[in-house]
């Protein structure tokens, strides 16, 4: 279609040219021109028409000018041929002149014509783009958001128009300006990290918020999108817009504002709130209502079944049924349960919920929880209060009232009131009855009481009077009231209370009688203080006497010459006993009480004398240490009286160790006996031995056995030695567990000649497994041996029944171990039964009466008893009662 087109242009052209052609060809002829110049015309022609037309009319009209060259004016004429060879290098010069110059003609025509398209529509362009930079910059300008341009140094390039006049800038006055300078101070590190972030990602945008400061110093909130590029000469700049959204974050934190108001209401109302669609199970629960119950919010999926689950056991079936009826029947609902929480403690829960429809047609539960827990157990306390309130009401005997001073009649009045007139709670009574129980004497003075209420002489009042029973007893109270004022400034009720005081009164007189028995008895208590042996002294601070009672001269201590001494040099004994002393002191800086310190003094005479004391300390109001009280006795005689019992006791010991002796020279016999017999049998093993060893053939066997015999029977005899030696050594007490049992074979081993010599049969009955006693075996010995000595002597005059003697030991009801020794002699005569045990008491003929006398000792030294039992059969009994260790007690 271009060919075609190009052809349709062509052929006026071609029209043209020819015709032009023919006219300087007519001419040339008629002027007889030359060849050459008529080739220059020719070439002008078609150099003119390759000016204003295309190339191929230019090409036509050059083929057309060679065609009339050769056929007119190259010889031969009018033909083609061309005879003369300098025509046809001018024909060729011509053709490729006209050709070469007609394409350079063309292209530049062409050229010409594209510069001239060019130029046209860069002209075009320019008005385009002024026309498009105006319309821009006025969106620019004028687009209601603002924009910036800034450098990596945060310095404002440009700056639209709009956002300089939101800020109440001119544009000067910010281009080239940090832009940091419209933000608070707080923010500008924020804004600097911001934009050098987008300037580290060229081409990403970013968004943030941020606050700008305004001209006047007011301050608006705005979003900015910033994103860097590259400018025309490469350098990166950051284009920011700016939304104002101070409007919106103003309502975001209005919003926020009031969830966290809502928040903390619900908190200090312990109220929480919730939703919930039973169509698609979808709950909302607010914070405080995962709170009550206890729920992380980021774990549990509120709902109806953490509800059921939280519930305490008793009120779960109450709570299902009424989600379940609200799932049936959609309505309010408003109740109260209990939840029993993982650490055990209960919380009471009061639930209401209204049913809203939501947009799709779901019904929507929307209501609140509330922690109710203080008010339930404010009310179960205020009851109890109540409870405890009427209870001391009645317990104390105090009622409580209001009076309406104008209406003369009780406003409130509790049940102990009632109860103090005399009549029961439940009993309707009228004011007057309560009038006729009060003494008429008395009556005045409450009616003078109401007066001064109402004309508001006093604000309290304090006035007592009786009350007449009906039983003909009086009744006394004490009344406590005070005025109350109403909102008009005027006395509106008397509030007060009636103490029953009839016990406090005759108290008070019982008071008055005992103050005179008081007062007496606190002089008898001088008398006594004074004339008592003890004496009563005080020292201060520095432990040095400052007080001492005034009978101290009845110890013989002069009590001025003891003032300001301490007591480690009052007393003779602390270089004897240092470490006693030592301790005293340490007790004494400690602040501590002590009882019962002895030491040993002198009088006034200079005699010595022991002290036994006791103190305790005493200090002021604010614990300030002030020194000792305390008491001193003199214990002189005691500690004498001791010594001798110890001096006693020691010779008691010696009679006791010569008792011994003598037992065993009336035992000689029998120990000779004991001793003789294992001699015996050792003398006859030992025959035996050799004999066995002389056989031809030795019978070892029999020979060892010989050996072991003769080895039974020498520690046989060896044990009664050893008891002998221990019988008629003298030492010391030597105090060990014992099984008294063991002590009863020993006895028995010695006892036993004699027993055989008196023909006296013995019997023991001896309980298994007794529990240990603490004792010397030497001394249970000798009580022992005493007391069967006793028996068998008893039954020498027996004759018409057998002599038997019993050994027995048991336990009492106590756990005590008792040992009884029973004979069937003689007996005991009443009148000798209370002195039997006294020393030098003797039936005896040839008696000392010192035996049972030291057994009883003996026994009472082991903490134990001796006794005399009277036998229904002939006979006597005695029986010794001993503790039982303390380590058999564990």
């Amino acid at each position: 279609m271009y060919s075609v087109s190009r052809i349709k242009l062509s052929a006026p052209q071609l029209t043209l040219g020819s015709i032009t052609l023919a006219a300087v060809t007519l001419t040339c002829l008629y002027f007889h021109a030359h060849f050459a110049a008529t080739a220059f015309a020719y070439l002008l022609v078609v150099l003119l028409f390759s000016l204003k037309g295309s190339f191929i009319a230019s090409s036509a009209l050059c083929i057309v000018s060679i065609a009339a060259l050769a056929y007119y004016f190259a010889p031969p004429a009018f033909s083609l041929r061309i005879d003369d060879p300098r025509d046809v290098s001018v024909v060729v010069a011509f053709f490729i002149v006209s050709i070469v110059v007609t394409h350079l003609i063309g292209r530049l025509r062409q050229e010409r014509e594209a510069a001239r398209v060019a130029a046209a529509k860069l002209q075009r362009s320019a008005t385009d783009l002024e026309d498009r930079e105006k319309r821009w910059r006025a969106i620019f300008e004028h687009n209601p958001a603002m924009y910036f341009m800034v450098d990596e140094a945060g310095i404002v390039l440009n700056v639209n128009t709009f956002g300089a006049t939101q800020l109440g800038y001119a544009c000067a006055e910010l281009i080239d300006q940090s832009v940091l300078g419209i933000f608070l101070e707080e923010d500008r590190a924020f804004v600097r990290k911001c934009i050098r972030a987008c300037f580290e990602d060229v081409g990403q945008s970013r968004t943030w918020d941020v606050r700008k400061v305004r001209k006047d110093g007011s301050v608006l909130w705005v979003r900015e999108h910033a994103k860097a590029m590259l400018w025309a000469d490469e350098r990166p700049v950051a284009l920011i817009a700016c939304e104002d959204i101070t409007q919106r974050k103003q309502t975001e934190l209005a919003l926020q504002r009031s969830e966290a108001h809502l928040a903390q209401a619900q908190e200090l109302s312990h109220t929480g709130s919730f939703s919930w669609n039973p169509t698609t199970g979808e709950a909302f629960w607010s914070k405080e209502t995962f709170r009550i119950f206890q729920l992380d919010p980021q774990t549990v999926q509120p709902g109806p079944q953490f509800v059921v689950e939280r519930t305490h056991p008793d009120d779960r079936a109450a709570v299902r049924e009424i989600i379940d009826r609200a799932m049936r029947d959609p309505s309010d609902f408003d109740h109260e349960y209990r939840l029993l929480l993982p650490d055990g403690s209960v919380k009471h829960i009061h639930a209401q919920a209204r049913a809203t429809r939501t947009e799709s047609g779901d019904i929507e539960f929307v209501g609140a929880a509330t922690d109710i827990t203080a008010a339930r157990r404010a009310e179960q306390q205020l009851r109890r209060s109540e409870g405890y309130l009427a209870e001391a009401q009645h317990l104390t005997h105090t009622g409580s009232w209001s009076w309406d001073v104008y209406g003369l009649d009780f406003v409130y009045r509790s049940a102990e009131v009632d109860r103090l007139f005399g009549f029961s709670p439940q009993e309707p009574v009228s004011i007057e009855t309560i009038r006729s129980r009060i003494h008429p004497d008395d009556l005045p003075r409450l009616q003078e009481v109401q007066r001064q209420a109402i004309e508001h002489v006093e604000e309290r009042f304090e006035y007592d009077f009786r009350i007449l029973l009906p039983d003909g007893g009086i009744r006394r109270i004490h009344s406590v009231a005070h005025v109350v004022l109403g909102s008009d400034g005027n006395v509106s009720e008397l509030i007060g209370t009636h103490m029953d005081v009839t016990e406090q009164h005759a108290a008070r007189e019982r008071l008055e009688n005992t103050l005179v028995a008081l007062r007496e008895s606190e002089q008898r208590f001088r008398d006594y203080a004074e004339t008592a042996s003890d004496w009563l002294w005080e020292t201060g601070p520095d432990h040095r006497v400052t007080h001492l009672s005034e009978h101290t001269s009845a110890a013989g201590i002069l009590a001025t010459g003891l003032m300001g001494l301490p007591r480690w040099d009052i007393a003779c004994d602390t270089e004897e006993e240092p470490e006693k002393w030592r301790q005293h002191r340490a007790t004494l800086q400690a602040h501590l009480p002590f009882r019962d310190l002895i030491y040993r003094t002198v009088n006034r005479t200079g005699s010595p004398i022991y002290v036994r004391t006791s103190g305790k300390p005493f200090f002021d109001g604010n614990g300030t240490f002030l020194g000792y009280r305390g008491v001193s006795t003199d214990i002189t005689a005691l500690i004498r009286a001791d010594q001798a019992e110890q001096k006693l006791r020691k010779a008691q010991a010696e009679l006791a160790h010569v008792t011994r002796v003598t037992t065993l020279g009336e035992l000689t016999t029998s120990i000779a006996h004991e001793i003789n017999q294992p001699l015996a049998a050792i003398l006859n093993n030992a025959d035996a031995c050799l004999g066995w060893m002389a056989r031809e053939a030795p019978d070892l066997a029999a020979a060892r056995s010989s050996v072991e015999w003769i080895i039974e029977d020498a520690i046989r005899a060896s044990e009664v030695i050893r008891s002998v030696r221990a019988l008629a050594k003298k030492g010391e007490i030597e105090m060990v567990p014992l099984d008294v049992n063991e002590v009863v074979r020993d006895v028995i081993a010695l006892v036993t000649r004699e027993l055989v010599s008196h023909r006296v049969t013995l019997r023991t009955e001896l309980a298994a497994a007794l529990p240990r006693i603490l004792g010397d075996r030497i001394q249970l010995q000798q009580v022992i041996i005493n007391l069967v000595m006793n028996g068998i002597e008893a039954m020498d005059a027996v004759t018409d029944r057998p002599r038997e003697l019993l050994i027995r030991s048991s336990k009492d009801d106590l756990g005590h171990v008792q040992l009884a020794v029973a004979d069937c002699g003689v007996g005991i005569a009443e009148k000798d039964a209370d002195h039997v045990l006294d020393p030098f008491f003797t039936t005896k003929s040839s008696g000392l009466g010192m035996g049972l006398s030291i057994c009883r000792s003996i026994v009472e030294a082991h903490g134990g008893r001796l006794s005399l039992l009277q036998n229904n059969e002939p006979g006597a009994t005695f029986q010794f009662v001993l503790p039982v260790h303390k380590e058999a007690l564990q």
